[in-house]
């Protein structure tokens, strides 16, 4: 079982930058991890995701170049840093894990979400 808490949400303006954090406990280190958000009246979204080793990556063409996902696995933790924030990046985001599979969906493990709001 693994447990992950994302922390680093919280306010910015247009064209500023935050860096979320997702702590696990337990070792996530055999685990992909994905960087999911979901907007009031929208789906949820995969934006970004990383294999267990880091050697691999993937991204949603909406974040593609402005946001970087990255993993310390002696730390338990895999980070999303957000640069050049627009309003519309503006959605509670979410990590989640999981061992086998497409690195965009299929996760097993979610955390509760940290609020992002990026303001004009």
């Amino acid at each position: 079982q693994v447990h992950l808490v994302e922390s680093g949400g919280g306010m910015a303006q247009a064209g500023g930058s935050l860096r979320l954090s997702c702590a696990a406990t337990g070792f996530i280190s055999s685990y992909t991890v994905g960087w999911f958000r979901q907007a009031p009246g929208k789906e949820r979204e995969f934006l970004a995701g990383i294999r267990a080793s880091g050697g691999n990556t993937a991204y949603a063409d909406s974040v593609q170049g402005r946001f970087t996902i990255s993993r310390d696995n002696r730390e338990n933790r895999v980070y999303l840093q957000m640069n050049r924030l627009e309003p519309e990046d503006t959605a509670v985001y979410t990590c989640a894990a999981k061992r086998f599979g497409p690195i965009a969906s299929e996760y097993a493990y979610w955390g509760q979400g940290t609020q992002v709001t990026v303001s004009s």
